[in-house]
């Protein structure tokens, strides 16, 4: 669960990316190709979504706060939807609001948070991930 899609237009999904290369070293600590990796997570039941389904990354501190909170229903109904049996919230500071609407859309999929890969962060998400990777639910 990612804060928001980047202004930038740089989306996960769209590949050659820095978000998807962390993932993909965290994931399969091998190289391969984006395509192929896409396609295992995906094999795998694990997708991206985000919290906020514009971009905030543009905005002060207060106001993506306040579009991360004001977002809270809205991605506890695509929880209810999805019914995950595992969430990974990929930014610590949107850990409440992730976990809060995991329990208002009565999941009890297993929650994990670990830091963005960015500003000098990238070390952390990659031992975090390679601790929680092991523990997510392949279908």
């Amino acid at each position: 669960m990612g804060e928001s899609a980047p202004a930038s237009g740089d989306f996960f999904y769209f590949g050659k990316n820095a978000m998807l290369r962390h993932m993909q070293r965290a994931v399969a600590q091998s190289p391969c190709e984006d395509g192929d990796f896409l396609q295992r997570l995906k094999s795998y039941g694990w997708y991206l979504d985000d919290l906020v389904l514009e971009p905030v990354n543009k905005l002060t501190k207060s106001e993506r706060e306040a579009k991360c909170l004001a977002a809270l229903n809205s991605l506890a109904s695509r929880i209810a939807e999805y019914r995950p049996l595992a969430i990974v919230s990929l930014l610590m500071s949107i850990k409440g609001v992730v976990y809060a609407a995991a329990d208002v859309a009565g999941s009890d999929a297993i929650r994990f948070a670990v830091p963005f890969p960015g500003m000098g962060q990238q070390t952390r998400f990659q031992a975090a991930m390679v601790e929680i990777v092991p523990k997510l639910p392949r279908l």
